[in-house]
């Protein structure tokens, strides 16, 4: 790629080639009939100073993975344990997909290209390690409007589709093919961290922990908090701080994420892997979105649940470094953590300034009654909403005491006659439009219209663990 147009600023980072030998399998790509790319985003390409790519180039990047320049020389599928719906499984892996490269973005923290759908690897067991272009699509639709409503996701880089029919126990069949690559901050799991207890490897969590916090650096532990020194307790913290804003922004986007799963938990607190998702059509804690969830394990209403408890495996895993006592205190700073993020974001999308803890709690709390009583969808009531607008009864007494932030509702979008959604019948007519008609418009048309709709909202409050 050395003769290839690129901007400036590509910079090269395949750090994780110092824990390459242990962390992971080199595996070979699959070699696709054909490859047409079907979403780049450019945006994103041009934070790592890819944007300049030919199409050509892209496909052969993105497609057939000829590597990068000065990165990974092969693609690194990596190994991981984790709990699937509660149950320990030791037989996972990067199964359909691998890291491809990293490199670092504008503001020079290290990202990862990864993908989905591009072949087999060891840790395949009876998938054919292949994505359904159905699958990249939803992917590309989750991931932008996660990142439009201010949620820390991985960003849906690339899908090209690869001209095969696939067989799908769960959808209809035969069925188009794609592969897909993901951009976000890390790879590193939770489940990365079981696998390494499950083999009783102190040396290599030692090399881990080191690995992600230089990487993925954040604020240290409270003062008072035990073992604050400890490298395993302070990565402890930074983990609990991002899973705890994670589940808050889930719950203020009403988004049901379905499969949270301690492999699909990074180190970050990027939401990552996309499957049976959805958002909410009215304000239902018991709503679930994946159809073998069958005792909500993962509904709505659970999903801080479910990212607190992960975070205790975290805990079980960092044993084989670290006292209980710094560990347990790391956990329990989970939920005084989520509900300050719940009410910093909830205000943040209504547009209005907090006023403190304790009032901000007690205005969530009338927003979500409102919603219950009425069965106004999420989007539509915080749309309605906006700076303290539209109000009445209940929900105006406790509304009418926050002053809206200064450009509330400055942006177009806020006077639109309707609101930008994601609920699964706009979802499945953008996919009929692809599969019927090969018609890629309304997909197109959607991804715009979401991305102005975070331009609306704007930059969304951080918490100081975040990377």
């Amino acid at each position: 790629m050395n003769d290839e147009p690129q901007a400036e600023r590509y910079t090269p980072a395949p750090v994780i080639e110092t824990i390459s030998d242990w962390i992971g399998e080199r595996v070979v790509p699959a070699d696709f009939p054909t490859t047409k790319i079907r979403f780049r985003n450019d945006t994103a390409a041009a934070e790592v100073g890819l944007a300049e790519l030919k199409d050509a180039q892209w496909e052969r990047h993105f497609g057939r993975f000829e590597p990068l320049d000065d990165n990974l020389s092969a693609p690194l599928a990596l190994k991981y344990h984790g709990h699937q719906f509660r149950v320990y499984n030791p037989e996972i892996g990067d199964g359909r997909g691998f890291l491809f490269a990293q490199l670092r973005g504008t503001d020079g923290r290290v990202l990862d290209l990864g993908t989905k759908g591009s072949g087999t690897t060891p840790y395949s067991r009876s998938g054919d390690g292949r994505l359904t272009l159905k699958g990249a699509v939803r992917e590309i639709l989750a991931t932008e409007m996660l990142e439009a409503l201010g949620c820390n996701t991985s960003r849906t880089f690339s899908v090209i589709e690869t001209g095969e029919q696939l067989e799908r126990n769960d959808e209809p069949s035969p069925t188009r093919s794609a592969v897909m690559v993901r951009l976000s901050h890390s790879h590193v799991r939770i489940g990365s961290f079981q696998r390494l207890l499950s083999h009783e490897e102190a040396g290599r969590m030692e090399e881990l922990v080191s690995y992600c916090l230089e990487q993925y650096p954040g604020p240290p532990p409270p003062e008072d908090a035990p073992g604050r020194t400890e490298p395993a307790v302070i990565l402890m913290h930074q983990v609990v701080e991002r899973l705890a804003d994670l589940a808050a922004s889930y719950m203020v986007a009403g988004f049901v994420h379905g499969v949270l799963n301690t492999d699909n938990m990074n180190v970050t607190g990027e939401s990552f892997d996309y499957g049976p998702w959805r958002w909410l059509p009215r304000w239902d804690s018991s709503f679930t979105a994946a159809y073998f969830d069958h005792g909500g394990l993962y509904a709505f209403g659970r999903q801080p649940e479910a990212l607190q408890w992960n975070c205790g495996q975290f805990a079980v895993a960092l044993r084989l470094l670290a006292e209980t006592e710094p560990l347990v205190a790391a956990l329990e700073r989970f939920g005084p953590l989520y509900t300050e993020s719940v009410a910093r974001r909830w205000c943040w999308r209504l547009g209005v300034r907090s006023r403190g803890i304790e009032a901000d709690a007690a205005l969530v709390a009338a927003c979500e009654k409102a919603m219950r009583d009425t069965g106004t969808q999420p989007d539509t009531f915080f749309f309605s909403h906006r700076g303290g607008r539209g109000a009445d009864d209940e929900l105006a007494e406790v509304l009418h005491q926050y002053e809206p932030v200064a450009d509330a509702r400055s942006h177009p979008y806020w006077q639109d006659d309707t609101p930008q959604s994601m609920l699964i019948e706009e979802v499945e007519a953008i996919w009929s439009a692809i599969d019927e008609r090969d018609d890629w418009q309304p997909l197109h048309d959607k991804v715009a219209a979401v991305r102005r709709m975070g331009e609306a909202h704007g930059l969304p409050p951080r918490p100081a663990g975040h990377v």
